[in-house]
């Protein structure tokens, strides 16, 4: 079980109250003490944490609970990480500065620059890597506006990037997306992020070497995470899924590694290429089933299956049973996990 700082909760206290609800009995009713909430000193399960803050949606009947809590956060709740990315020379550097020590606030999330479909563009990925989450949705939309409040901390207080990317359907009008994230949001996406700029990226910091160098050695001694062989592949099987690329030759390629390679230093991690896809499978078909309306051709595109029976077969293994009964299950019964 990952994970996360108690400023993850930062400003959750105050505005369960200011809705109207006990903020203490929410917290302790999902296992978390209330003089957690916003410590940086202290970590608190990251699932006990996702759980809170779809039940203060709940409970306070806020769809937008997650935007309005991000509105209450910022740089600031990331503690060291946030004052190494602050300090680089780069925007770029900064959000580098992300990718390699987000860990340090939670080994549970990960961010990564790739390409985007524009030469113009980069696409920044935000992922929860935990695979023993509850549902998400509020989790996403509060750690895609924190960092929307980030880059705009960054680059400038009138920022807007190109799109924001959701993997569940909206939660509130689609117009409430627009005006809150500044720009084209698209839903049941296949990852959460942000297409970028490039030129916004080049912008220059106010950069203090030193103060940047103590507190990356700083974070380089207590990050746990470690750059393992097998997060990077998740993210990058992740990635070139839909296109039917996720072939152990194709990633070990954009790794500079040979085949070989690359599945001994997984076997080093106590695990295979296959174990890692199929992993990647099952998290995509159990979100994308509970929190989104696409077709079951559409899904087995975006699992990097040539044919639909396929995803049946696959679901029937991870669930149970077929996709279209796993999707009504969930529906009916929100506790039900893909780990059953």
């Amino acid at each position: 079980m990952s994970l996360v700082r108690g400023t993850s909760l930062s400003g959750l206290p105050e505005l369960v109250q200011s809705l109207g609800c006990d903020a203490d009995a929410l917290l302790a009713s999902v296992g978390i003490s209330a003089a957690d909430a916003g410590r940086h000193d202290v970590f608190v399960p990251l699932p006990r944490v996702a759980m809170a803050i779809e039940t203060a949606a709940l409970l306070t009947g806020t769809p937008d609970f997650g935007r309005r809590l991000a509105e209450r956060q910022g740089i600031d709740i990331l503690g060291p990480v946030g004052v190494a990315a602050r300090t680089a020379a780069t925007v770029v550097g900064a959000l580098r500065v992300f990718e390699r020590y987000l860990a340090a606030y939670s080994p549970g999330l990960a961010v990564r620059l790739g390409e985007s479909d524009d030469p113009e563009c980069v696409f920044f990925e935000f992922v929860f890597t935990d695979r023993d989450l509850p549902p998400i949705t509020q989790s996403v939309e509060l750690s895609l506006g924190v960092t929307l409040r980030v880059l705009r901390f960054l680059i400038g207080a009138r920022h807007n990037p190109v799109a924001v990317h959701l993997p569940h359907e909206p939660l509130t009008s689609v117009g409430s997306y627009r005006r809150f994230y500044g720009c084209d949001a698209r839903f049941a996406e296949r990852t959460a992020g942000f297409t970028l700029r490039r030129v916004d990226l080049e912008k220059p910091l106010a950069q203090d070497q030193l103060g940047h160098e103590a507190i990356v050695a700083y974070l380089s001694g207590i990050t746990t995470r470690n750059d393992a062989t097998g997060d990077t592949v998740q993210v990058l099987v992740r990635q070139l899924l839909p296109s039917g690329t996720a072939k152990l030759k194709s990633v070990a390629g954009q790794l500079g590694l040979h085949p070989k390679t690359l599945q001994r230093r997984l076997a080093d991690e106590h695990t295979t290429f296959a174990a890692i896809t199929d992993g990647v499978r099952r998290e995509l078909a159990d979100r994308l089933l509970r929190d989104t309306g696409v077709t079951l051709a559409h899904l087995a595109h975006e699992l990097g299956y040539a044919e639909q029976s396929v995803l049946t077969r696959s679901c029937q293994r991870w669930f149970g049973c077929p996709p279209g009964v796993y999707r009504k299950a969930a529906a009916t019964s929100p506790e039900l996990h893909s780990s059953r």
